[in-house]
């Protein structure tokens, strides 16, 4: 019989929240009353916008922290243990582990309603740390003291807004299904301590804990080695970068279309301009435009089932790029010259029904859409996991 605070019949598991080392509180993200579903209709005004989807999701028992004790008929009552890090989990959604957009907040809270229990949403993860746990021992014996948690791991994927063909041959826009990657998270941590003897439910942390003890037949196994260090962050793991071209070249394995556009909103007041050769650029009223408001589109290899596109300014032939590869919600996108392989230069399109001009624009590297914080003079334009979800994400790609 043992208990941290009263007496009992068996182990008991207590919630806490100890074990938690770098929990960053962010705010829950907008969600949609009902999120679209793949091949359902959307709209023109959804082309700039992104949800995301889980496809699989498996729960885990996870032992962080563990410690085999002995207890002898003289040393029972209260006392301090001292537990050997196990393992560490860390929440990640895709290469990512700071959690901070929109989209990545969408997975987790996702994952959390498929398994019906409350997981970390937030950048976190478990402590590396020896932990420290008080036990009120009862009764002598052979216990194994541990902290723990559920670990939530699974498969999400997106939806996009793009045209497609029916089967007669006619053009609609609905929801398809895009890419997505790997995501992690963990449930509230608990600790307790444990006997063979003891007799507790299946997949559960007290069961995990209990082979760890070596009831299952097993010596009782010794502490891991030090817990792997987390994954590094998106941002280390960026795409390739390589030399960078001249001005007015269009990167290698790529062709511009032979026509000139501009990109714009759709009433066709506001079009994407800039001023100089390393400026942000920004909406600008039109129709009396500098050079700076004049595109090519550049075709390039096909990757995830669509073409690239490179955006290439009339004003010294210099690229649409995501500023300093942040992938940093509402980041800036500014003009750097083109470069023979950056997937933060590359963008997908996604367009509306023939005989529109409307598209959603794509950044490759991350999925974040290009918009805007408002549609007014002189806006920068940005990027955005879920793209912008009033619908001034979609913008006019007009000949000239």
């Amino acid at each position: 019989m043992l208990s941290r605070l009263t007496t009992g019949t068996a182990a008991l598991a207590l919630v806490a929240t100890s074990a938690l080392a770098g929990v960053t509180a962010l705010a829950s993200p907008a969600v949609a009353a009902v999120d679209p579903k793949a091949g359902e209709a959307c709209t023109s005004a959804d082309l700039g916008k992104r949800y995301p989807f889980t496809k699989s999701v498996k729960v885990e028992p996870t032992i962080t922290h563990f410690k085999g004790y002995f207890v002898t008929g003289g040393s029972t009552g209260s006392q301090a243990v001292k537990l050997s890090t196990q393992t560490q989990v860390t929440v990640a959604v895709g290469t990512s582990t700071t959690i901070k957009t929109n989209f990545d907040f969408g997975v987790l809270f996702k994952a959390e309603a498929s398994i019906n229990r409350t997981v970390q949403k937030t950048t976190a993860t478990t402590s590396a740390a020896e932990q420290t746990i008080t036990w009120n021992f009862t009764q002598p014996g052979y216990y194994g003291l541990y902290q723990g948690t559920r670990k939530v791991t699974g498969e999400y994927g997106s939806l996009n807004c793009d045209r497609v063909q029916r089967d007669d041959g006619t053009y609609a826009t609905q929801w398809t299904e895009r890419p997505g990657g790997q995501y992690t998270t963990f449930s509230t941590i608990e600790e307790g301590a444990i006997r063979c003897e003891d007799q507790v439910p299946a997949s559960s942390i007290m069961k995990k804990a209990q082979e760890i003890l070596g009831c299952d037949g097993a010596a009782a196994r010794k502490p891991d080695k030090k817990a792997p260090a987390p994954r590094a962050a998106h941002k280390d793991q960026k795409a390739s970068v390589n030399s960078e071209l001249g001005t007015s070249a269009a990167p290698p394995g790529f062709t511009c279309l032979p026509d000139t556009y501009r990109i714009g909103t759709p009433d066709r007041k506001l079009y994407w301009t800039t001023f100089g050769a390393g400026d942000y650029f920004r909406l600008r009223p039109g129709p009396r435009l500098p050079e700076g408001a004049t595109w090519s589109v550049c075709e390039g290899p096909q990757s995830n089932g669509r073409t690239e596109y490179a955006l290439v300014n009339g004003y010294k032939g210099r690229c649409a790029t995501m500023t300093d590869h942040s992938d940093t919600e509402g980041a800036m996108f500014r003009m750097d010259p083109c470069r023979t392989a950056d997937d933060y230069q590359r963008f997908y399109l996604y367009r509306d029904v023939p005989g529109s001009d409307l598209v959603g624009l794509q950044l490759k590297a991350n999925g974040h859409m290009v918009g805007q914080e408002r549609v007014v003079d002189d806006t920068a334009m940005r990027q955005y996991s879920a793209g912008n979800t009033d619908g001034t994400g979609t913008y006019v790609l007009q000949k000239i």
